[in-house]
């Protein structure tokens, strides 16, 4: 079982993973345009900056044991997280619209410097 602060910092974990798994995605398309060295050096500082912040909750959780092993799309509106814990495994379940808006949010605050 996981605590109220493990919990928070596991679904942070999760939007900054969601955001750099979206910004390694979007790096492939953004090369390919006519000003792609305009964009990629934007690009660039954002994927290390979130990177470095998703690694940073990857390693707390690590050090309380805590795994993220899968997730499972359920449907078009909700998808399973599926986590392993010391005691044992756990399922929790997200709305696909609210962390897409989450992650927007993050990386809209990464570009504003808020």
């Amino acid at each position: 079982m996981i605590n109220f602060e493990q919990r928070r910092l596991l679904h942070k974990y999760v939007v900054y993973d969601m955001a750099v798994q979206s910004l390694q995605r979007d790096y492939k398309v953004i090369e390919n345009l006519k000003l792609s060295k305009v964009y990629l050096p934007i690009l660039d500082k954002l994927l290390d900056s979130i990177s470095q912040e998703c690694y940073n909750s990857k390693r707390l959780l690590a050090k309380d044991k805590i795994k993220v092993v899968k997730w499972v799309k359920t449907d078009e509106y909700f998808s399973n997280l599926i986590i392993t814990t010391p005691g044992e495994d756990q399922v929790f379940t997200y709305a696909n619209m609210a962390l897409k808006t989450q992650v927007e949010k993050l990386l809209i605050s990464h570009l504003t410097g808020a």
